[in-house]
C-alpha cells in the first residue's frame, strides 16, 4: 500500500498560517500603541489643566488630593490618577511644553523620529520610528484655549501647548519614571530615545536609569581605538564604556573565572547591560592557530554592526600588554571565523578599572577595532554629554532628516555660528550645582 502524498496546499499552509498570525500581531500591536497614545494625550491634557490652576494659585496640593479622591469615587475602576500621578502629569506637561524642550525639539528634530505613513484610521495615524517598531499615534492637537478661574474669582484664558509626537516613542509609565529620576532635559530626551531603540519595558528602564546608561554611552569615547573609529564611525552610541555588574554579587577581590561564571549565570541581565543588539555565541571560544589553541572568554555577534565581538575579561587594572592579546584574537577571528558578508570583528577588554592616560597611550596607534570598558562608574563633564546627545540623535535620526542635518554641519564647518542652547540645570564637572556653588547630593534610585 503506497503512502499518500501530501496535497500541494499542505506545503503552503504554514506560510499562510504565519501570514494570518502576522495580521493579528500587527493589529494587536497597533491597538496597544493606540491605547498608549490616548493615555499620553489624557495625561497631557490633565497635566495642562491642573498646571494652569496651580500656577495661578487657584488650586493647592489639598485640591489635587480632593481631585484624586473625587475621580476614585466617581469611577472606582479608574487607575493611575492618584495624587502622585496627577503631579507626574503636571511635570510631563511642564517639562515638554517648556521653551527649553522646544529649543531641543527644533534643533534635534525630535518629532521626525515618529514619521507618519499613508495609512490612517479615523484621527489616528500609523508611524514608523527609528527602531522599526510600529507606533500608532493620535494626531497632535492644536493649541487650545480654555477658561481658568483664579483664586480671586477672575476668569482668564489658558492655552494648552501642542502635544509633541516625540512622547509617543515610549509608554506613559516609562515617561513618569524618566521624569522623576532625571534632573536635566538632556537626560530625559536621551532615555525616551533609548527606551524606543532598545524597546525597554519599565523594569529594564529602571535598571538603565540606576546604572546611568546616559553617562556610559554619552562619554567622550577616548577608550576607542583609532581603528574602531575609522571602521565603525557610527559605533560610539552603541558601545558602553562602563558596565554595571552589581547583579553578579561579586566580592571586592575576585578572579576572572568568578567574573565569567557570574556573567554566564546572569546572561540575560548582562546582555541588557551591554545592549540588546548583542547576541551571545559562545564561552571559551577556541581559536586554532598553528599547533596552539587560544580561547576567547566571551564571543558575541552585534546585529547593528553585523560583526563578531570578542570580550576578554580582566579582573583587575588595564595593562597595555592586553592590547596585543585582543588584537591577536581579532586577527584569528577575521581570518578563520568571520563570514564574507560580515564586517571586521571588534574586541572589547572589560577591566575592573583603567587609568585614563594609560588607555589613551595604548589606543593612540592601535589600528584594530578595539575598545576598553570598565565595570565601575565614571563621571563625565556636562558639556561632553550635551554634545554627545546631539551625536546620538544624529545616529538615530531618519534618512530624510539626515540630509537636512548635513546642511547644518556644512554651515558649522564654514564658520557660521549656530545659537547654543542654555541649560536650566547646568552642573559642573566637579559635581557642584552652579546655581548654589555647593556640592550636589548624589541621587538615589
Amino acid at each position: 500500500m503506497s503512502k499518500m502524498k501530501p496535497s500541494p496546499s499542505s506545503k503552503t499552509e504554514p506560510i499562510e498560517f504565519q501570514h494570518v498570525q502576522g495580521i493579528i500581531s500587527s493589529h494587536r500591536s497597533r491597538a496597544s500603541q493606540a491605547v498608549n497614545s490616548e493615555n499620553l494625550l489624557a495625561a497631557w491634557e490633565v497635566g495642562a489643566f491642573v498646571s494652569a490652576r496651580l500656577k495661578n494659585a487657584a488650586w493647592g496640593s489639598k485640591t489635587v488630593m480632593q481631585l484624586s479622591e473625587y475621580l476614585r469615587a466617581q469611577d472606582p475602576a479608574l487607575r493611575g490618577y492618584g495624587r502622585s500621578n496627577i503631579y507626574n502629569m503636571v511635570l510631563l506637561y511642564d517639562t515638554y511644553s517648556s521653551a527649553q524642550f522646544i529649543e531641543y525639539q527644533d534643533r534635534l528634530k525630535l518629532n521626525e523620529f515618529v514619521q507618519p505613513q499613508v495609512a490612517q484610521i479615523d484621527n489616528t495615524e500609523i508611524v514608523q520610528p527609528m527602531a522599526g517598531q510600529i507606533v500608532q499615534t493620535v494626531s497632535a492637537q492644536k493649541d487650545s484655549a480654555e477658561i481658568v478661574q483664579t483664586a480671586s474669582g477672575q476668569i482668564v484664558p489658558s492655552v494648552t501647548a501642542q502635544f509633541p509626537n516625540f512622547l509617543n516613542l515610549t509608554t506613559l509609565s516609562n515617561h513618569f519614571r524618566i521624569l522623576n529620576d532625571c534632573s536635566t532635559i538632556e537626560e530625559r530626551i536621551f532615555y525616551v530615545l533609548y527606551s524606543c531603540k532598545e524597546r525597554l519595558n519599565y523594569k529594564e528602564l529602571q535598571r538603565c536609569l540606576k546604572n546611568n546608561t546616559f553617562a556610559s554611552l554619552m562619554g567622550d569615547k577616548r577608550n576607542l581605538s583609532k581603528g574602531l573609529k575609522k571602521i565603525y564611525p557610527q559605533a560610539a552610541p552603541m558601545l558602553k564604556d562602563t558596565l554595571f555588574l552589581d547583579f553578579l554579587g561579586l566580592p571586592q577581590k575576585h578572579s576572572e573565572k568568578r567574573l565569567q561564571r557570574g556573567i554566564l549565570d546572569n546572561l540575560k541581565d548582562f546582555v541588557l547591560e551591554l545592549g540588546k543588539d548583542f547576541l551571545f555565541c559562545d564561552k571559551e571560544y577556541p581559536l586554532q592557530v598553528g599547533n596552539s589553541t587560544f580561547k576567547v572568554d566571551l564571543l558575541f555577534f552585534h546585529r547593528g554592526l553585523q560583526c563578531l565581538v570578542a570580550i576578554e575579561l580582566k579582573a583587575g587594572k588595564f595593562k597595555p600588554e592586553y592590547m596585543g592579546q585582543i588584537e591577536f584574537y581579532l586577527e584569528a577571528l577575521d581570518r578563520d571565523v568571520r563570514r564574507s558578508n560580515e564586517n571586521p570583528s571588534i574586541g572589547i577588554l572589560l577591566c575592573q578599572e583603567a587609568d585614563r592616560s594609560v588607555v589613551e597611550y595604548a589606543m593612540g596607534r592601535s589600528l584594530s577595532p578595539t575598545m576598553i570598558a570598565e565595570y565601575e562608574r565614571q563621571l563625565i563633564p556636562k558639556d561632553v554629554l550635551r554634545r554627545s546627545l546631539e551625536a546620538f540623535t544624529q545616529f538615530l535620526e531618519p534618512q530624510g532628516a539626515r540630509r537636512g542635518r548635513q546642511r547644518i554641519l556644512d554651515y558649522e564647518r564654514a564658520g557660521v555660528c549656530l545659537p547654543m542652547i542654555e541649560h536650566r540645570e547646568r552642573r559642573n564637572a566637579n559635581g557642584e550645582d552652579s546655581s548654589t556653588g555647593r556640592p550636589r547630593a548624589g541621587r538615589t534610585h
